[in-house]
């Protein structure tokens, strides 16, 4: 059975994977555990129509699910992990929200035009408490030696962190915080990250419209 998913495609290359941190989630997950999967690229700035039927805010990712098409990423990793335990990559549940401010303070910190409103500060908050984790914590992953379903949703979100603010702010996580940087090379490192990440150009470019916005 191959599973059918939609997910954003490049800005200005039609037939190349886009830069959606939430669908790279599900294609990562779905590499980890080995299942077969057939990729729709959906331009999202031009929708089709037959994509709205299934998903009328037009939101990606978008997965076929037991004959439904199942829309958020949170949800569809979840049903997949029901649906195909092995292998397991539950997160237990007292490291399930480690990280999970992460994504909020970094695109507010993308956006800021104000260096003293304290968003680089909030951003550098929440690396530093993922630092601590992992260092408190025997890894290399959040919850261990075992890859986790949180690890496979911050992996995307640590590489456009990287990506976007040196990019556009000439910044990056600051040196001391080694736990986070080696944490995130270990993500990065794995097969599964190399088949589904978007290039650095294509990250730059999909951003350029929340920044420039």
């Amino acid at each position: 059975m191959i599973l059918d998913i939609c997910v954003k495609v490049a800005v200005g290359a039609p037939d190349v994977l886009g830069d959606c941190p939430f669908s790279q989630r599900v294609l990562l997950t779905l590499e980890e555990k080995k299942l077969p999967y057939k990729i729709h690229l959906i331009n999202v700035t031009d929708k089709p129509q037959w994509f709205l039927d299934i998903s009328p805010e037009g939101k990606v990712p978008v997965m076929k699910l037991d004959g439904k098409w199942v829309t958020d990423s949170d949800v569809i990793v979840g049903i997949l992990e029901e649906k195909f335990p092995d292998p397991s990559l539950k997160t237990p549940p007292e490291f399930a929200s480690v990280g999970s401010k992460l994504f909020g303070a970094f695109v507010t910190f993308l956006k800021s035009k104000d260096a003293n409103d304290g968003s680089e500060k909030a951003l550098v908050d929440e690396l530093e408490a993922l630092d601590n984790h992992l260092k408190s914590h025997s890894g290399p992953f959040v919850a261990g030696e075992k890859v986790t379903a949180v690890d496979l949703s911050l992996a995307p979100k640590l590489y456009h962190l990287e990506i976007v603010l040196g990019h556009y702010k000439t910044w990056s996580v600051p040196e001391s915080l080694t736990n986070v940087r080696n944490y995130a090379k270990a993500l990065w490192s794995r097969e599964s990250f190399e088949k589904t990440k978007a290039t650095k150009e294509i990250v730059v470019a999909g951003w350029a419209s929340k920044v420039n916005g």
